[in-house]
């Protein structure tokens, strides 16, 4: 009787305690796909590449990747390598202040900001890496209708994202690693798993 009482009480606490999924991955990846799934089930999101976006906005530029790269290089010049995850983190405060028990962080880029939200949230944060083979995720990017990059655009972005953006930090250390090597249907039921385990 008293284990059972005892199992309640934890599932209630796990249940009322704040947890964060972030999402991380080279372009290509399947991040954007994963977070809109997990956003079907009507989880409030960030997403660190807003802040990018909006900074570009505001400089009166055009949104492109050649602006994107410069102006993700100039934040972090100008105001430090925490730049972004600072406001990333004033607005996850702002969702649980509002009552968000479950929130999703999409597009962790660097090793520091990957520290940063580990020290000072007091919350329990998982990682999950979307890594599909290298092949797959350039073919993907090549593709894309919107923002299509040619081959050696493709090689440019990796290697600045891993070498002067600290990318492979976060991927690195990841709690979970989804190989997105298939449908969109198994990558859900990839999903799925890993979130029943956190307990999101």
């Amino acid at each position: 009787m008293n284990k059972s009482i005892l199992r309640l009480k934890n599932q209630h606490k796990n249940k009322n305690s704040v947890k964060i999924v972030g999402l991380v991955g080279l372009a290509g990846s399947g991040k954007s796909e994963a977070v809109r799934y997990i956003k079907s089930k009507r989880y409030p999101h960030v997403y660190f590449g807003g802040v990018v976006l909006q900074a570009i906005k505001d400089a009166g530029l055009e949104i492109n990747p050649v602006n994107e790269k410069m102006m993700r290089e100039k934040l972090r010049a100008d105001y430090g390598k925490d730049v972004i995850v600072n406001k990333i983190v004033e607005q996850i405060n702002k969702l649980i202040e509002s009552g968000q028990k479950r929130i999703i962080a999409d597009g962790i880029y660097s090793w520091t900001e990957y520290k940063i939200l580990k020290k000072n949230l007091p919350i329990e944060m998982k990682v999950i890496a979307l890594v599909p083979p290298k092949s797959m995720r350039h073919k993907r990017i090549g593709a894309r209708p919107d923002r299509a990059f040619t081959p050696a655009e493709i090689n440019d972005r990796d290697y600045n994202e891993i070498e002067n953006l600290e990318k492979g930090g976060p991927i690195a250390m990841a709690d979970y690693f989804i190989v997105n090597d298939g449908s969109i249907s198994s990558t859900h039921k990839k999903i799925d798993k890993v979130l029943r385990e956190i307990g999101f």
